[in-house]
């Protein structure tokens, strides 16, 4: 019942910008917090952004302020991230996750978050 879809993603050379969206359904999406998580091969799920959908607050991991920026449209129960100035350490899968709490203290926690998409690939070129 619980759906989460991304698209968005792509190859992209250094420096572009790439805008993914996360469409959800089966939740009161405007009550959640949702996030986005990237991980590269090899290496563990990280988290990149997430944005309390009540207010439209974002929060954000150090390695991407203020290249990358988190918003909704709560009328579509949509979440997007977008992304400039991309380098090649952002490549990996980006997933969007829900969790069912009004507050996204501890987001960068990913197993708070019960819901996850299948993921949408990020590639940057150098």
């Amino acid at each position: 019942q619980v759906q989460l879809v991304e698209s968005g993603g792509g190859s992209i050379q250094t420096g572009g910008s790439l805008r993914l969206s996360c469409a959800a359904s089966g939740f009161p999406y405007d009550s959640v917090c949702m996030g986005w998580f990237r991980q590269a091969p090899g290496k563990e799920r990280e988290g990149v952004a997430a944005i309390y959908t009540t207010s439209g607050t974002g929060l954000y991991a150090d390695s991407v302020k203020g290249r990358f920026t988190i918003s909704q449209d709560k009328a579509n129960n949509t979440m997007f991230l977008q992304m400039n100035s991309l380098q090649p350490w952002d490549t990996g899968m980006y997933y969007c996750a829900a969790r069912r709490s009004i507050s996204c203290i501890g987001w960068l926690q990913r197993n708070s978050f019960g819901y996850w998409g299948q993921g949408t690939q990020v590639i940057v070129s150098s």
